[in-house]
């Protein structure tokens, strides 16, 4: 079976249909998969620029993260206080390590959404977390484009050539997605001055600085 018939998006969908499929792909989180493949797919071949695909990508997704940024940071109003309290050492730990943590969520393919909702959560400095996840989406998007543009998609195609069912493969994401979102969820119930006292004991100090 060919990635094509798992994700029925063509290149014929041009920059527009890369701008709409890559903004919502990566608005719904954990589920950016559709998007990395008509990239991928758009950049074989001499048909589309792909400084141009590169940046409609990083921009697209970046604008999405940041929507789900702000959701997260706006959303902490609803935590009751006892949760907030849970929460404090880890919002520390990762204000202090926000721009890296969130540069390497968007140069690689990991479920980034695990570490921009905790961002949001802690009301890291939104330019940072902005100008960190736009470097990495641009890297990310970059690697993609090149390695099609000069390898096909050859590194891609091994990977589901013995599927034969894309409701296997529709699925697993579904089912991905949802443990992404019981570990997000772990998140508030977790008790970080336990976790991080004896690794971080610095984050259990309130000092809104560190």
């Amino acid at each position: 079976m060919q990635f094509s018939d798992l994700f029925p998006f063509t290149p014929e969908v041009g920059y527009f249909g890369l701008t709409v499929i890559s903004f919502f792909g990566s608005l719904i989180p954990f589920v950016p998969l559709p998007s990395f493949l008509l990239l991928a797919t758009m950049a074989v071949g001499d048909k589309f620029d792909i400084h141009a695909l590169a940046l409609i990508s990083a921009i697209t997704s970046t604008v999405a993260k940041q929507i789900i940024f702000y959701a997260s940071f706006s959303g902490r109003r609803i935590i009751n206080e006892a949760t907030r309290k849970r929460m404090k050492p880890f919002e520390r730990l990762v204000k202090r390590y926000g721009a890296a943590a969130a540069f390497v969520a968007a140069a690689t393919p990991i479920p980034d959404d695990i570490v921009y909702i905790p961002l949001g959560l802690a009301k890291y400095n939104p330019k940072r977390f902005f100008l960190a996840t736009f470097a990495g989406k641009i890297i990310l998007s970059y690697v993609i484009v090149l390695l099609s543009r000069f390898f096909g998609l050859s590194y891609v195609e091994p990977v589901v050539e013995n599927v034969h069912d894309p409701y296997v493969v529709y699925i697993g994401i579904a089912v991905f997605a949802g443990l992404m979102t019981v570990i997000v969820i772990l998140m508030f119930k977790l008790n970080w001055e336990k976790i991080l006292g004896q690794v971080a004991p610095w984050t259990l100090k309130d000092d809104e600085k560190s």
